[in-house]
């Protein structure tokens, strides 16, 4: 069986993190647009509805985002050393953009 070479979990991850971070980003941009958007336009009720909805949808696509690999390598590949290595590579980048992140933020 062909095992996933350590380097190409490495770009994985960051690719994983990297698309996260994007998506994440987005996300942030509709949430700090949302006034200009909707102001005034959304009964109160709706308004929870909408967000809880749209946290739940991207629960989901983080997951799928960060453990759509992992998990192929450990279904199907049979691989599960390496979808561990994978999961804790993500996470590591992700950490690593969190604290660049609140960097920015301190600086700014």
């Amino acid at each position: 069986m062909n095992r996933v070479s350590d380097r190409a979990l490495k770009y994985m991850s960051f690719i994983q993190a990297f698309t996260l971070l994007v998506y994440i980003g987005l996300v942030a941009l509709l949430m700090a647009s949302g006034n200009q958007l909707f102001s005034n336009k959304i009964p109160n009720y709706l308004g929870p509805l909408l967000f809880l909805t749209l946290f739940s949808t991207s629960a989901l696509i983080c997951a799928i985002i960060t453990l759509y690999f992992p998990f192929i390598l450990f279904w199907h590949k049979k691989q599960t050393l390496q979808a561990v290595k994978l999961v804790i590579y993500t996470a590591r980048w992700l950490i690593l953009f969190t604290f660049i992140i609140f960097g920015l933020v301190v600086l700014f």
